[in-house]
């Protein structure tokens, strides 16, 4: 299964080498064979692009990661860098993940459960509740 991880920034020249870095080498299940970084660059005045531009993912073994990014020109919001990640994912299963650090990529496991499981095409993780809760 390939896995698309769609990162929006606005201003995160601070985090998102470290998020991207985490991102790649997060521990995934078994069942998925590639990972896809697709970021998204919201028209920041800090130096988010110049980082992205020079990022490359480190080494993951024998699972393939590949990253793209993309800038928009103007600043158009979270969801218009979202829906731009989107035109560009490739992978079956879809995660976002904030560029500010506030979601921690070692946690997917517990994301991908349930859809592994065949238990949930959409699960949605909040760092506010915590243990086992209803799968929609």
């Amino acid at each position: 299964m390939k896995v698309s991880i769609v990162v929006p920034a606005y201003n995160e020249e601070r985090t998102i080498t470290e998020v991207l870095d985490r991102v790649a080498g997060a521990p995934y299940p078994e069942a998925v064979s590639e990972v896809e970084i697709v970021a998204v660059d919201d028209c920041s005045r800090d130096g988010t692009a110049a980082r992205l531009a020079a990022y490359r993912p480190p080494a993951a073994g024998a699972r393939p990661c590949r990253f793209s990014w993309f800038r928009h020109e103007v600043n158009r919001g979270k969801g218009a860098a979202l829906r731009t990640g989107f035109a560009q994912v490739t992978g079956e299963v879809i995660v976002v993940q904030d560029a500010d650090l506030e979601y921690d990529p070692a946690d997917y496991p517990a994301l991908f459960a349930p859809i592994l499981a065949g238990k949930a095409e959409v699960v949605i993780g909040s760092r506010f509740l915590g243990g086992p809760h209803r799968v929609l």
